[in-house]
């Protein structure tokens, strides 16, 4: 089974320039460095090329945490 908290844990270490970044289903914007409204939207595109899927607006503006976010992937990605 494929690990998305890991790819996306691996992404979020390679966008804010931070290997030791670790994720769990509670993390939010606030708890990494440099992870402003700039960045998410980087990272929202990051995780789409990577995935092969595109977010809907309001998936994006709901999301609360990580763990809503690896919600969404795991259901949409290819």
């Amino acid at each position: 089974m494929r690990d998305f908290r890991a790819e996306i844990q691996q992404i979020i270490r390679d966008l804010f320039d931070n290997e030791t970044v670790v994720i769990d289903d509670n993390t939010t914007a606030a708890d990494v460095k440099g992870w402003d409204s700039l960045n998410n939207i980087k990272l929202m595109v990051h995780i789409e090329r990577k995935f092969g899927f595109r977010f809907k607006t309001g998936e994006i503006a709901g999301m609360k945490n990580v763990g809503e976010l690896i919600k969404i992937v795991q259901q949409r990605a290819s």
